[in-house]
């Protein structure tokens, strides 16, 4: 599989998304409603679903779909996928509705477990970043593209730009910052943590509270490519996916980690 020329075909659909997320953000009233779980549902979600989930459909690339928005898949089913696409078409739903901006169109392509290919789209500011295994990760902005690459640092690093959750910044990720010297903390919503990370503006970002596969899977192989890594505080691998329980164990995002010594 081609998969450069793959990650192509998804940065139209993903920009498509957003553009119709935009078209219901500038709207004077954005309808909401509770899913089962409580978490919020917006007329953007169900509309960016259906426009990524056709088009991925469409493509002569043939996988099955895991969405946020759609019905479940049974593990029984599932676990035997080679490949398929994960997708969040709105990350960050409750930012989407504070509109603050900071939200997200989350594309990812998973083959056996791990993230090969990866698309997010930040509607409000027109900014692509994408990655692909072993290819780098690139950020696509006014029609020029450029690589991504994260800071060097160390643990033991005074002042580390620390990236935070606005919505979920709970006692564990506190206790977890405060191992830090004098710790910068960045707040922001979304995916939109893992890419500070790449583009070299942070140096971690604890996820100390739930989260599931969709809302990492995109991101995580940007932040890798550009040469960071995100890690199971249980395991200490890569996060993996097609789990039988779709809900992310506990994880830390870095930027590129020299030795301490």
């Amino acid at each position: 599989m081609e998969l450069l020329k793959l990650v192509r075909k998804i940065i139209p659909i993903a920009k498509d998304a957003g553009a119709a997320i935009l078209a219901i953000y500038h709207a004077d009233q954005i309808m909401v409603k509770q899913k089962a779980d409580q978490s919020p549902l917006t007329l953007a979600d169900q509309r960016a679903n259906e426009i990524i989930c056709q088009a991925l459909v469409a493509l002569p690339e043939e996988f099955p779909i895991i969405s946020e928005e759609n019905k479940s898949i049974p593990y029984e089913t599932r676990k035997d996928f080679e490949y398929h696409w994960l997708v969040d078409p709105l990350d960050g739903t409750k930012e989407f509705i504070k509109k603050n901006g900071e939200f997200t169109v989350n594309i990812a392509l998973i083959h056996q477990q791990q993230v090969i290919l990866g698309v997010v789209y930040t509607p409000c500011s027109d900014e692509l970043y994408w990655a692909v295994k072993g290819e780098g990760a690139f950020l696509l902005k006014d029609g020029q593209e450029k690589q991504l690459a994260t800071n060097n640092f160390k643990m033991k690093d005074a002042d580390l730009n620390i990236v935070c959750s606005r919505s979920h910044l709970n006692e564990s990720t506190s206790n977890f910052i405060a191992q830090f010297t004098n710790p910068n903390l960045v707040a922001t919503g979304s995916s939109l943590k893992f890419l500070i990370i790449a583009d070299g503006k942070a140096h971690i970002y604890p996820r100390l509270a739930p989260t599931m596969e969709w809302d990492t899977g995109a991101a995580q192989i940007i932040l890798e490519e550009a040469g960071g890594s995100v890690i199971d505080q249980v395991t200490q691998q890569p996060l993996r996916y097609n789990k039988e329980n779709l809900l992310n164990p506990h994880f830390i995002a870095f930027a590129k980690r020299s030795p301490q010594n």
